[in-house]
């Protein structure tokens, strides 16, 4: 098969699957956006590989808080990507995390080229705005919740086939009159490519957090996150008499509520930008307790990718986040710590970072729990299997 997968975020395990694909003998072409800023895989094809990266927005910045401008670039880039698929000229696509104006655009395209293709349902996007347009958002976005489930919805229904992340997602789908094309298939990480490393590694003398215990947020801090929540962790444990430092590599408007907040709280803090992803192992591996934080709103229909990683790397995790995400349910059953992710959960949250940064052998042990799961759960072969029967149904 002739496969285009555009994952709008090049996330890492995505293009692991495609590398996968591509082994297995298929002609994969692996997009990503970009100008979208995020943690991001393997992006290079190495030598003896055929699989092609073909990136989209080159030298663009999403204009991530403007509505007008942020849906004109979204549009040009659906012009962009579906100029990509008409040269590629593949047997069947696959989408992943695309806004829904870029997504209407191919969509369209690839109706009058009858090209087959497969929704990867990552967000659900038109809930995610409705969460937080009452708080977060302009009314611009508020009034632009409805087009975007309008638009969710005309794709979803012109989907040859749908994967959706977690049991939660089929609701929405069943709504919509989707669900019977639908198939459940969790995210993973990628095993090979993150794996445990010493606490002591190059990454963490290079940048002197060798010698001191810290608190590590690696990825995305958005709409679905508070970050104000990482430093009041930070403040509470150092209250404790427990020193700690606060490391949190991300890229975003996060950035400057992060300084503020630590400046104000006397938080020892080191943000960073995202880091080249061959060094994410040693990044995680610097953190002697690994925090994810999802808001309440959002726990249905996100599952932090990060939180996976985090589990490959083999280091505690702390969730503030909503317990009935399915990325809680995990962190729960390795002995991690999953509290609301509100003030009231810092006094308890601290209390748990202490206990545990004042036992070595504890840590080690839940760091082991979390590998071992992780080996379990993420399997390349059998989510590829999956993913290959998918798309050629699709094509046949």
């Amino acid at each position: 098969m002739r496969i285009l997968v555009h994952d709008y975020s090049g996330h890492p395990f995505q293009v692991e699957l495609s590398r996968e694909l591509s082994a297995r003998g298929h002609d994969v072409t692996h997009s990503y956006c970009d100008a979208y800023t995020s943690g991001r895989g393997h992006l290079v094809t190495e030598p003896g590989e055929t699989i092609l990266f073909r990136p989209i927005g080159m030298g663009k910045r999403i204009e991530k808080l403007s509505f007008a401008r942020r849906l004109l670039q979204e549009l040009r880039l659906g012009l962009e990507l579906a100029g990509l698929a008409r040269s590629v000229r593949p047997d069947v696509v696959m989408v992943a995390n695309v806004p829904i104006p870029t997504l209407v655009v191919l969509v369209a395209t690839l109706l009058v080229r009858r090209v087959p293709w497969v929704l990867w349902h990552q967000d659900v996007q038109a809930v995610a705005i409705r969460s937080f347009a009452g708080s977060k958002l302009s009314r611009a976005f508020v009034a632009a919740a409805s087009l975007v489930e309008a638009g969710e919805k005309w794709c979803s229904r012109r989907a040859r086939a749908v994967v959706v992340i977690a049991e939660s997602f089929l609701d929405v789908h069943r709504s919509w009159g989707t669900a019977e094309k639908a198939t459940v298939i969790p995210n993973w990480a990628p095993l090979q490519e993150i794996h445990p490393v010493e606490r002591k590694n190059d990454w963490a003398v290079e940048n002197q957090l060798d010698d001191t215990q810290t608190l590590l947020y690696s990825g995305t801090l958005g709409l679905k996150h508070n970050p104000g929540l990482l430093v009041g962790l930070a403040r509470r444990v150092i209250d404790a008499g427990t020193p700690v430092r606060l490391v949190v590599v991300n890229q975003g408007p996060a950035e400057q509520v992060l300084r503020e907040e630590a400046a104000r709280l006397g938080v020892p803090l080191t943000l960073m930008p995202f880091q080249p992803y061959e060094r994410l192992k040693e990044v995680l591996g610097s953190g002697d307790v690994l925090v994810v934080l999802l808001e309440q709103d959002a726990g249905a229909f996100s599952v932090p990718s990060k939180t996976l990683s985090y589990l490959c790397a083999g280091r505690p995790v702390l969730g503030l986040m909503p317990a009935e995400n399915l990325a809680a349910q995990l962190v729960s059953e390795v002995e991690g710590c999953v509290l609301p992710p509100d003030e009231s959960a810092l006094e308890p949250a601290a209390a748990w970072v202490v206990d545990l940064l004042a036992d070595r052998e504890r840590r080690h042990r839940l760091g082991e729990r979390a590998r071992d799961l992780a080996e379990r759960e993420f399997a390349l072969d059998v989510c590829a299997d999956r993913f290959e029967q998918i798309l050629q149904e699709c094509v046949a």
